[in-house]
């Protein structure tokens, strides 16, 4: 075993880079885009906030492209994240509010409905001067 880490030495000082790397771009990026959610987001199924037009097609085109790779960026540091440092769930959510997929709203209710997640969530919006954000109440028990 200590043989293998002998000879593997640059792959473990890449994968610490890497996880050091994406827990201080999590700290920096996530409390910026959770502060710019739309307190009443979760409310309705349908996303009522349409998403950039510009004049340009093309432009918007990059836009959409940008957006989407962000997100993915986000959701995939957000898996790392579950097993190395930092904010896992919180940064999947963000990238996933970010990219445009099917079953979108309903993927989103199901993970804002974990109390940790709403909790963690509110709390960096409370810290950043914006509201709680709203959820539909469960219903049951």
């Amino acid at each position: 075993m200590l043989n293998w880490f002998s000879e593997n030495q640059s792959l473990l000082v890449w994968l610490s880079t890497l996880s050091i790397l994406t827990f201080v771009i999590s700290l920096i990026a996530l409390p910026w885009i959770i502060r710019m959610i739309p307190e009443d987001y979760f409310l309705s199924k349908k996303n009522k906030y349409k998403p950039l037009t510009p004049l340009r097609p093309i432009l918007g085109l990059v836009v959409s492209i940008g957006k989407n790779l962000l997100g993915f960026v986000l959701i995939s540091a957000g898996l790392l994240m579950l097993f190395l440092p930092g904010q896992g769930l919180l940064t999947i959510l963000a990238g996933m509010l970010l990219m445009d997929y099917p079953g979108k709203s309903t993927l989103e209710a199901r993970l804002i409905g974990f109390k940790s997640v709403q909790q963690g969530i509110n709390w960096i919006r409370v810290k950043g001067g914006q509201p709680p954000i709203k959820v539909k109440p469960k219903i049951g028990l």
